[in-house]
């Protein structure tokens, strides 16, 4: 049987995962400026302790891609 691709599956795999945490903590600040704003979620804004974890999460999201990044 013969190999459809030289790419490796695992490595793959591994690089999707690393690409999609450094693109998440964008993506998580721009959901987080939306979900405070009552033009854009009307009568579902987010309340006082959902923005603190929200942020709190973004905060630490960020920080997980910034030791990567120093360590790599």
């Amino acid at each position: 049987m013969g190999l459809l691709s030289s790419i490796d599956p695992i490595k793959a795999l591994y690089w999707s995962a690393v690409i999609n945490g450094v693109i998440s903590v964008p993506i998580m600040v721009v959901m987080m400026l939306m979900a405070v704003r009552p033009e854009i979620m009307g009568q579902f804004v987010i309340s006082k302790g959902l923005k603190m974890l929200g942020w709190l999460a973004t905060l630490m999201m960020a920080a997980a891609v910034c030791a990567m990044l120093l360590t790599w």
